[in-house]
């Protein structure tokens, strides 16, 4: 068993240099808790930025930073303040951050960041490969580092790569705005496993897979070459011991134990009994409407003044990114709106909101969790937000009311709280006076529901699901009927083929020989391919079918001065040797002109459809339109058409991005038999990639090589994983 190696932004540990000595003292978020339990022993590896830029490390120091970062089983990733501007302050937080978070306005699109975190993504993905070996495991974290997984697999293809995203992934509508979308997309789909808080993110993303990148999305795994790439959401936790047992010893402290806050909040509450304290604590971040919760605050006072004096908003603002701009702005707002608000409603006795702009030690948060009857936290879009967790955690009693935003992540696990839109001032100033008045045992009720569900799924739980779901993911058997054909198997084939008496060899066209093309009139065969079947089909002692569902008049132009053998419209024609085409089977077209208004009316509702008409079948193609929708009109027509030929002996054949109306006698398999019963074959080849050829799988003797084009479920024997493995194969034929 390998070692797992953990990748982020930032080390879990600070360094201090104290005369020319280093220590590197563990860190206390939340990351770094809940990695505890995979981050430990000897077979562990953290890799990160340690915090401090190349400049700031004297070169006498760098190797005494290696020395103390190693005991913590941690590693460190050099940058330059060059680097750390352009990579983290830049396309990190100008770029991603706001567009994630829904906030397009403040998106800074600029190449240069581009350039930057491409740059520092390849510095952390040559650190991993520096240290990795081929059995080990790789999770890496978080938004700064979305390339990393690509640019790691591109060495090492078989290394078992896990990513988890801790913010939100912004709607389709949102994310193709990135000038770099796909490039983001494609670092990801480096990974085994892509981890995200919510379904609603994890929805997103495979919507953006699907549209952008077009690849095939079933229910939550993507296929990507050989590989099966499994999105899931795994909604973090919090250390939930670590804020219960915290809360209990602070209930137990005597007064000369208890903090200087501590004793400023009960003489407080003692002076006004009746009181309700409402706590907000955030990250000072436009993306947690502070600003907009003071504006509610004020409105709350206003709609309803029987309060005034009786409640006190507690805003704990952690400054946050302050070289940023936005945040400088949003900082003299929100000084300026608590200013406002207390000069207009404050009374002698009654400060109506006490601000504190600065991180908090521990002991002081777990002071105001406790001593708050109101945990009010309105972000206007979150990953997820621990803070409503780590409230619930710190009620020992049960008491206690959390009104919480529904753009939080955590919104979809706690729907005990009074969940409210944050930008919905009359739903908010309800919320308030219904957590003011709510009883204590309905507060217990709530409180008990939740506290059982977070501490069952704690910050540890949500780390080994994931890591278990990755490994779950790494010894995935897919089930697939067929094997992937190895350089061995290729070799046993060809010495069979090579001395077999007479041959006989079917191959698919569309997705087998040629891509393909929004237009399927532009998936004509190219010079290699025409050389190719040439060289095939004049082989001795070996009959050569080109089998197809095209029609036989782009056959004819494309192939029929070449004389090969074709079948086509899935085996209603056929033509031997150069001769025009003639019907294989006897069939019927007079439901045509009942199926072509239904295929119409499609194309009308559908933008992007159309419909192909061959000699005796119809196909309503949707390549060309949005997968979701053009995947939903597929379902209604498969639906539409079933109940409409009812007995007509009519099949509906769904292909790649087409549905086929045809007669149900006809299909590659049977043809395929047709021509095997013509003569003494010893050696029997059939390629194809979508559903229609199963037929053929099917119906073809079990001693015939059959081999599908991608890694799909499928009856026959082998796959091969893309076009150009396809090409290489037949290659061998050719001898």
């Amino acid at each position: 068993m390998g070692k797992t190696i953990i990748i982020s932004n930032r080390l879990p540990v600070q360094l201090q240099i104290d005369n020319g000595e280093i220590t590197a003292i563990p860190s206390v978020g939340g990351l770094a808790t809940g990695m505890k339990s995979v981050h430990s022993g000897g077979d562990s590896l953290w890799i990160g930025w340690s915090g401090l830029t190349d400049e700031e490390i004297p070169d006498e120091l760098a190797p005494k930073i290696d020395t103390a970062l190693a005991e913590h089983g941690s590693s460190k990733v050099n940058l330059t303040e060059a680097e750390i501007d352009g990579y983290y302050y830049g396309f990190s937080n100008r770029t991603v951050w706001p567009l994630f978070h829904y906030f397009l306005e403040y998106s800074e699109f600029e190449r240069e960041y581009w350039d930057a975190y491409k740059k520092v993504n390849q510095k952390f993905a040559d650190a991993i490969l520096e240290k990795a070996d081929d059995d080990d495991t790789i999770w890496v974290h978080d938004y700064q580092l979305m390339l990393v997984p690509q640019m790691v697999r591109e060495k090492r293809p078989d290394i078992s790569i896990g990513f988890f995203l801790h913010i939100p992934f912004p709607s389709f509508e949102i994310f193709r705005t990135l000038p770099w979308r796909e490039e983001i997309l494609k670092g990801l789909l480096g990974s085994d496993l892509i981890g995200f808080h919510t379904y609603d993110y994890e929805r997103h993303f495979l919507s953006s897979v699907r549209r952008l990148l077009g690849l095939e999305v079933s229910f939550n795994d993507i296929s990507l070459d050989d590989r099966v790439i499994k999105v899931d959401s795994f909604p973090m936790g919090i250390d939930y011991k670590k804020f219960s047992e915290a809360a209990k010893k602070h209930d137990q402290n005597k007064e000369k134990d208890k903090s200087e806050l501590q004793k400023r909040i009960d003489t407080h509450k003692k002076s006004a009994p009746d009181a309700k304290f409402f706590l907000s604590i955030d990250r000072l971040d436009y993306s947690k409407g502070i600003a907009k919760r003071i504006y509610a605050f004020e409105y709350f006072l206003n709609k309803y003044p029987q309060y005034k004096e009786k409640v006190r908003l507690i805003v704990l603002a952690v400054p946050s990114r302050s070289n940023v701009p936005q945040y400088q702005l949003l900082k003299k707002e929100v000084d300026e709106l608590v200013g406002r608000i207390n000069g207009e409603f404050s009374t002698v006795s009654w400060t109506p909101i006490w601000y504190f702009y600065r991180s908090m030690p521990f002991e002081n948060l777990i002071d105001l969790y406790t001593s708050s009857d109101i945990a009010w936290l309105t972000p206007l879009r979150d990953g997820m937000n621990l803070v409503a967790k780590e409230y619930i955690a710190t009620r020992t009693d049960q008491t206690g009311v959390l009104i919480l935003s529904e753009m939080a992540g955590s919104a979809n696990e706690m729907n005990e709280s009074l969940l409210i839109n944050p930008n919905n001032f009359e739903q908010i100033a309800e919320a308030l006076q219904t957590a003011i008045n709510m009883p204590v045992e309905e507060q217990k009720q709530r409180n008990a529901v939740l506290q059982k569900r977070l501490e069952r799924y704690n910050v540890e739980k949500w780390a080994n699901d994931f890591m278990n779901s990755l490994l779950d993911q790494k010894e995935k058997d897919y089930s697939y009927v067929a094997r992937r054909m190895s350089v061995d198997q290729m070799n046993t084939i060809t010495k069979a083929y090579q001395k077999a008496k007479k041959r006989l060899l079917f191959i698919d066209y569309d997705g087998t020989l040629a891509g393909f093309h929004n237009d399927p009139q532009k998936a004509a065969p190219d010079k290699e391919l025409y050389a190719l079947l040439d060289a095939i089909s004049s082989v001795e002692n070996t009959d050569m079918y080109l089998i197809s569902g095209r029609d036989k008049d782009t056959f004819t132009q494309w192939f029929l001065p070449k004389k090969y053998n074709m079948i086509v419209e899935h085996g209603v024609w056929i033509s031997t040797g150069g001769e025009d085409f003639k019907l294989l089977e006897n069939v019927k077209k007079d439901w045509m002109e009942k199926i072509r208004p239904v295929l119409e009316s499609f194309v009308d509702r559908t933008p992007g459809s159309f419909i192909e008409e061959k000699n005796y079948s119809l196909a309503w193609h949707y390549r060309n339109t949005d997968p979701d929708f053009g995947q939903k009109r597929a379902t209604e027509l498969n639906t539409v058409l079933t109940s409409l030929i009812g007995t007509d002996d009519l099949s509906v054949l769904n292909g790649n991005k087409v549905m086929e109306i045809k007669s149900s006698n006809v299909n590659k398999g049977r043809a395929a038999m047709r021509i095997f019963g013509e003569a003494d074959y010893d050696f029997v080849f059939a390629i194809g990639d979508d559903w229609t050829d199963e037929f053929m799988f099917q119906e073809l003797p079990e001693t015939a090589v059959t081999v599908k084009v991608g890694r799909q479920k499928t009856q026959a024997r082998y796959y091969v994983d893309s076009i150009k493995n396809v090409r290489a194969l037949l290659k061998r034929f050719t001898k």
